[in-house]
């Protein structure tokens, strides 16, 4: 793969506090380094307080634009990681669930891993749709209308998905070759 996959193309990463760490910086740090322009969007101006294993306190990042003031229209792509408390605060968010329900409708590559996909189980886009998830939120998945599989990385149409930390390396290698295409 070149370095310059997704040069031009920009990806917008939705997290908010309580994200697992490792779960937004590999991921953007491999759609960087294949040239993509990341941003990141939250429900509020300010810092995010990232963990490590949902307990411990990793590091604050700072947002870039509030998910109040930004669009589907205005990326290429989209990244949910996980955390379990990052995508259950969002889930109740309306504007964080539309923002996510336009990226799914209008069919852009969406990058989802772990408990992220809490997020699509809101947006009500999983109906008819295979994916992988952390095993904790396998049946609202189900519940939602998808299929689940217990598999490193799934590709299921604009969906890219993946279970947990440990699925890392393969998932950033699928997001941007998805994203590419």
């Amino acid at each position: 793969m070149t370095t310059e996959t997704l040069t031009g193309r920009r990806i917008a990463i939705l997290a908010t506090d309580g994200v697992e760490q490792v779960e937004l910086v590999q991921p953007r740090e491999a759609v960087e380094n294949a040239g993509a322009t990341v941003t990141l969007v939250s429900l509020d101006h300010g810092d995010i307080q990232a963990m490590e294993s949902d307990v411990h306190a990793a590091d604050t990042f700072t947002v870039d634009r509030v998910v109040a003031d930004v669009s589907a229209d205005d990326f290429d792509a989209l990244i949910l990681p996980g955390g379990t408390t990052n995508p259950d605060q969002l889930r109740v968010d309306a504007e964080a669930v539309e923002f996510v329900r336009a990226f799914v409708q209008a069919r852009k590559p969406v990058g989802v891993i772990c408990h992220g996909a809490w997020t699509l189980v809101e947006a009500d886009v999983l109906q008819g749709r295979t994916l992988t998830s952390y095993p904790s939120i396998r049946t609202d998945i189900r519940n939602a209308g998808g299929t689940v599989v217990d598999e490193e990385v799934v590709v299921d149409g604009n969906l890219v998905s993946s279970r947990n930390p440990d699925d890392l390396p393969a998932f950033c290698a699928k997001i941007v070759e998805h994203f590419a295409a």
